[in-house]
């Protein structure tokens, strides 16, 4: 599995923790199904993002990236995230990726305009397969999203950037193409093959990567390896606050090193799973409050002696994950066994089997309230 990670230039946000959180839970039940799972999350520590940043601050790039990856791993491990089996950096991998621009060149997918390293997407026969939009609905997102649609060097508005020359004050690397620095879509491409192979099981991200960078990274990764990139890919919905898309220009963030502050973190983790993760949603700040009850809930009847027969529960909870991960349903499962053992019954067992089924979805309920 490999998923795609965070740009480290500022710090984790209600839909970093919505995402990550997703595929920690599809982890989860697949560990609890006999599968080994070797999931990686990488890091963009060199993009058009962070530089900006980081020179607005007036720091180095790579200090501020390593600040807000550590800022970033303490929120994810508070949440009860998994840590993946890889997390490597997009510096880290530049000579993996020279290599793969030198060969997109040498097999003619690639060209050099300007002196910047182009893909050439007419190549890709199957460019759009993944996104399915029109060619006026990539041209869009893709100008939204980071792609030069205008720009004079390029064949098709649609090619993007493998390599590009770096201002002056930005970081370089030499290649046998021009000093620069790589394009974003290629850093993935190199480092899901160096650490999975050609084929990956399972690729996930959020919805707002499909086009440009999944459907670039398929483009590229194919023309490399001659062999499909992802057998399956899952997307996690975006998240909006308050009745308006989170975005840092509308000051809307909501980080969870500050909510973190007011609540239990298992909190917090079970009221994000109250939406699934395919479909968009609100966040409220009264959500907070309706993890706390729940996790108030499941806590004292995890403290009970005895309970109902849980079985039905049980069968609840891992049919409802094995439901294209409908964690809601999983929850009100969990929910329904925690009221039946708090209403009394015979069965010793059924507080084990709920803290068992609270494991499988990331809540520890032998813990103490925080």
């Amino acid at each position: 599995m490999y998923v795609c990670g965070i740009t480290p230039y500022d710090s984790a946000h209600l839909g970093h923790a919505a995402t990550y959180l997703t595929y920690d839970l599809l982890l989860r039940r697949l560990e609890e199904l006999g599968h080994e799972v070797r999931m990686v999350r990488n890091v963009t520590d060199v993009d058009d993002s962070i530089l900006p940043k980081a020179r607005e601050l007036g720091v180095d790039y790579l200090e501020l990236a390593e600040s807000e990856m550590a800022r970033f791993r303490s929120d994810m491990e508070a949440l009860g995230l998994r840590v993946p089996m890889a997390e490597p950096r997009a510096t880290q991998a530049i000579p993996n990726i020279v290599d793969s621009v030198a060969a997109l060149l040498t097999s003619g997918h690639g060209y050099i305009s300007g002196g910047t390293v182009y893909f050439d997407t007419s190549t890709s026969s199957g460019f759009g397969s993944l996104s399915h939009y029109p060619r006026e609905e990539m041209l869009r997102l893709a100008s939204e999203r980071g792609g030069n649609i205008d720009d004079p060097n390029k064949r098709d508005p649609l090619d993007f950037v493998l390599w590009q020359p770096s201002a002056p004050d930005e970081p370089a690397w030499e290649a046998p193409f021009g000093s620069g620095r790589p394009g974003w879509h290629i850093e993935c491409s190199a480092m899901a093959i160096s650490e999975h192979g050609p084929t990956l099981d399972l690729h996930g991200g959020g919805t707002d990567l499909i086009f440009p960078h999944h459907e670039c990274e398929i483009a590229q990764s194919e023309a490399l390896t001659g062999k499909p990139f992802v057998r399956h890919w899952m997307h996690s919905a975006m998240v909006a606050y308050e009745g308006e898309k989170m975005s840092k220009s509308l000051g809307n963030l909501v980080f969870v090193s500050e909510m973190l502050k007011v609540a239990d973190p298992r909190a917090i983790r079970l009221g994000l799973m109250r939406h699934h993760y395919r479909a968009g949603f609100e966040w409220h700040d009264s959500e907070v409050q309706e993890g706390i009850a729940l996790l108030h809930r499941l806590h004292a009847a995890a403290q009970c002696g005895t309970g109902a027969d849980p079985a039905p529960f049980a069968e609840r909870v891992r049919a409802a994950l094995d439901d294209d991960l409908n964690a809601p349903a999983a929850l009100d499962a969990l929910d329904d066994l925690a009221s039946a053992i708090l209403s009394g019954g015979p069965d010793v067992g059924a507080p084990a089997v709920l803290c068992e089924l609270a494991d499988l979805i990331g809540v520890d309920l032998r813990l103490p309230l925080v």
